[in-house]
């Protein structure tokens, strides 16, 4: 199989952004360039701006300064209500799931964007209505035997493992057929298990989906093996992009996570 990431095009562009809460510099020029098709590691140690930069992609937070690009299209003040159409999913640090609600309707909360049904139709539920909503159903059940959370279907957020919520959460951002898909730090409060059932789900999303992820991480020894390119953050300054095995030898990324007297920064991951 030919991996969708063969296929070399640009999805997203970031030109001189920076970002200024009052007199906090949370961005400063930061400039890069992601792949269509590639896993990218964000990295960074703790403050870097890492979840900032997903903001002002997601839409959450303008730049102060600076232009961004989706696909060539400048969204750089796109509203933040518009980016799921645009094709841009995201997961959260926290587990932001109704609690109340099954894996199956939290799953289907994903798709509303997608239900093309007015309020007429969709009422009394016949002809296009009927079909809309069997439609967005067979979806869902797709994504729920791709996650393998089939278990777990009927059951409510609330009574599931933390991190069980986290793959749903990971299932109801793809559940908005994004194209580009933005984890924040999904990996944290894992044990190793749920780690390699997640780096699986991420796999097998880059090879078999028309899909880019951009993965907010700390563990950087997971980021690395997976990661087509990876991109670190310091201080909200852009300190190293490209090849994981570059970058990780980059002395000024060593220095960032560990200091100059160690050589290997996977040995000593941030907490």
């Amino acid at each position: 199989m030919v991996r969708v990431s063969d296929a070399v095009q640009e999805i997203v562009r970031t030109e001189a952004l920076s970002l200024r809460f009052g007199g906090v510099v949370a961005l400063e020029d930061i400039s890069i360039s992601v792949t269509s098709g590639h896993i990218v590691g964000l990295v960074g140690p703790n403050g870097a701006g890492k979840t900032t930069l997903l903001n002002a992609i997601h839409g959450v937070v303008p730049p102060t300064i600076g232009r961004i690009f989706l696909e060539g299209r400048d969204v750089t003040h796109i509203p933040l209500h518009k980016c799921v159409a645009l094709g841009i999913g995201r997961t959260f640090q926290g587990v932001e799931l109704f609690p109340d609600l099954t894996v199956k309707e939290n799953l289907l909360v994903g798709r509303h964007h997608l239900m093309r049904t007015g309020l007429f139709t969709g009422g009394l539920f016949f002809g296009p209505a009927k079909r809309d909503e069997i439609a967005n159903r067979n979806k869902v059940e797709e994504i729920i035997e791709f996650f393998e959370i089939e278990r777990y279907r009927d059951k409510s957020i609330g009574s599931l493992s933390y991190g069980t919520q986290k793959i749903v959460g990971v299932a109801r951002a793809m559940c908005s057929e994004p194209r580009l898909l933005l984890l924040d730090e999904v990996a944290s409060g894992l044990n190793r298990e749920e780690k390699e059932d997640l780096a699986r789900f991420i796999l097998r999303l880059s090879h078999t989906q028309t899909i880019t992820i951009i993965w907010v991480e700390h563990d950087i020894r997971l980021v690395s093996e997976l990661s087509d390119q990876m991109i670190v953050l310091d201080q909200g300054r852009l300190l190293a992009s490209g090849d994981p095995s570059r970058v990780m030898s980059d002395s000024r990324v060593q220095e960032a996570y560990i200091g100059p007297a160690r050589s290997d920064p996977a040995s000593n991951p941030p907490g």
